[in-house]
């Protein structure tokens, strides 16, 4: 009897213990998670992404996590697959993402965004002098690009180029090449693998200002005319896992980002409102050069 008792007991404890396990399971949050294309390398990424998914997983309530891609590419494949909710994309990558899922939203943006722009950058010894308009002196140098997905180290260069000159990029110079990032971009400049290079015109001011890079020797030659850059989307999936409005609520508190430390992940004075149409330029774009099909 006792022997019975002991077993109905053990099976009483088990059920329990199940019923509570379920229960903490269908509580606790899922894990939001954020990734970010990879426009420097990976542990600088890590780092200054840190601060960003404490300050939005105490702003939301859930779990936070960033999720690093190695490409820009896989970024979007991330997204796409629904693998992150969320990413800081660039203009170009923000809206091969938003083409890929239906729903999905581009919700802020930081102050600068709207009239972004990229550098022309030259090596001392290739002979070109900085000017206002676009530099003709480039033509049958060797030229590097970032990744082949990014809108201020691809895309819009090459735009400038192409409506510039008229010819392709293949056409215009002797080699070209695509780094993979804005750094990469502006070391081959530096080492004189590369005569001409297109840049996110904040990674060079950056490395200038921190002295990783000599601009004395590695020349800005040419500011591009405006364009409209990064954005936070959000996948639609958010408002099924978390709950109707989910997505304005995050949107608040990525405009509500004021802590220096956080914001300096970007690096932007301040996030605001963004959405789809502040990117249908990049799109048309996009599209036109069929990046997008």
């Amino acid at each position: 009897m006792e022997r019975k008792l002991s077993r109905v007991v053990a099976v009483v404890a088990a059920i329990f213990a199940f019923q509570s396990v379920a229960h903490a399971e269908e509580t606790t949050p899922r894990t939001l998670r954020f990734s970010a294309i990879p426009d420097q390398d990976e542990t600088r990424l890590r780092e200054k992404f840190a601060p960003v998914s404490a300050y939005l997983s105490e702003s939301l309530g859930v779990p936070v996590e960033y999720v690093h891609a190695t490409k820009y590419s896989d970024s979007v494949d991330l997204f796409k697959n629904g693998d992150i909710q969320l990413a800081w994309f660039g203009g170009l990558s923000g809206v091969q993402a938003r083409h890929a899922v239906s729903g999905a939203r581009a919700i802020a943006q930081g102050a600068e965004d709207p009239e972004f722009y990229s550098y022309f950058i030259a090596h001392k010894d290739a002979g070109i002098e900085a000017g206002s308009g676009f530099p003709s002196a480039i033509a049958g140098k060797r030229f590097t690009f970032g990744s082949m997905g990014s809108t201020s180290g691809r895309l819009m260069p090459e735009s400038f180029i192409r409506n510039n000159t008229g010819k392709s990029p293949e056409d215009l110079f002797s080699a070209v090449s695509f780094s993979g990032s804005h750094d990469r971009t502006v070391e081959l400049v530096a080492s004189g693998q590369f005569d001409v290079g297109a840049v996110n015109y904040a990674v060079y001011d950056r490395r200038v200002k921190e002295g990783e890079t000599d601009a004395s020797v590695v020349k800005v030659i040419w500011k591009t005319p405006v364009y409209a850059d990064y954005n936070f989307t959000a996948h639609p999936d958010l408002e099924t896992t978390y709950g109707a409005g989910f997505t304005d609520k995050l949107q608040r508190a990525l405009i509500a980002m004021k802590d220096p430390e956080v914001l300096s992940a970007f690096p932007r004075s301040a996030m605001i409102f963004a959405t789809n149409a502040d990117f249908e330029a990049i799109r048309e774009l996009a599209v036109q050069l069929e990046f997008i099909r």
